[in-house]
């Protein structure tokens, strides 16, 4: 009889919640009280932006993607790498967890490589491919929670800023074949509405049959659907279990959210 996988947990945090203090708080403490192994996993766009322009710099954005100059790349690892990330991982040793701050580039977890793109030069953003799964049970193993920012590396030396969905969706496909892997991405609303306008009208279950008739109709549309693009990507490359909802879904199982499904 086959042996069961132990099962991990990945979080994604992004939205308003990492803006958020108290938002943020709270999911920090119910990360932290998640049984078993658990990777969490940020963005920080909106404080890079911030950052961007308290120093003269103009942040560019194409269909909510960020251009990412020299000197963006520069804020973006200071602010991912450093600033965000340490919060988190501040905030995480607090509540008794042992947290250790991760960019792609440490243990050569994560390679990705600039993005090609024959209209648009995207400029130092990177398209994984190749997760290094091996260094991540060793560290799991010692009840040790990795956080990780939204920066890469090319295996060359250089950096690269990388989609946050992206990654946390990567790390749960390469790791499925070692544990029964659960996503959540965690966000400020409760899951995926189809008014955007209304905060009740989330949408408890979407398949990809589900999904093509929500596109067709517009009801999706922004930063859902490459989040929604990885959610998918993620269940047909091994991962168990893909939710979308607010820091709610953290505490209570039962709590209202969207569950994605193939």
């Amino acid at each position: 009889m086959k042996a069961s996988k132990p099962n991990i947990t990945i979080v994604k945090i992004g939205g308003n919640v990492i803006d958020d203090p108290v938002a943020l708080s709270k999911v920090l403490t119910a990360f932290s009280k998640t049984d078993g192994p658990k990777i969490l996993v940020h963005g920080g766009g909106k404080e890079a932006s911030k950052i961007a322009m308290s120093l003269g710099l103009e942040p560019q954005m194409i269909d909510g993607r960020r251009i990412t100059d020299q000197y963006m790349l520069d804020v973006v690892v200071m602010t991912y790498a450093g600033l965000i990330n340490k919060r988190i991982v501040a905030q995480l040793n607090a509540r008794q967890s042992i947290a250790i701050g991760f960019s792609g580039a440490d243990g050569n977890t994560i390679v990705s490589e600039k993005r090609k793109n024959p209209d648009i030069d995207f400029g130092f953003v990177g398209d994984i491919i190749a997760v290094n799964k091996e260094p991540l049970p060793k560290i799991l193993d010692q009840n040790i929670v990795p956080v990780f920012c939204a920066i890469t590396h090319d295996g060359n030396g250089q950096l690269l800023n990388t989609n946050a969905d992206t990654i946390a969706s990567e790390l749960g496909s390469a790791l499925s074949e070692i544990y029964t892997v659960k996503l959540i991405y965690c966000f400020e609303k409760q899951g995926v509405l189809i008014n955007s306008n209304d905060d009740d009208s989330v949408i408890p279950a979407i398949t990809r049959s589900k999904y093509r008739d929500l596109l067709e109709i517009g009801a999706i549309h922004s930063g859902m659907i490459p989040k929604l693009d990885n959610c998918f990507l993620a269940l047909s490359k091994g991962v168990d279990r893909v939710i979308i909802g607010n820091p709610a879904v953290l505490e209570d199982p039962n709590t209202r959210c969207t569950t994605i499904s193939l």
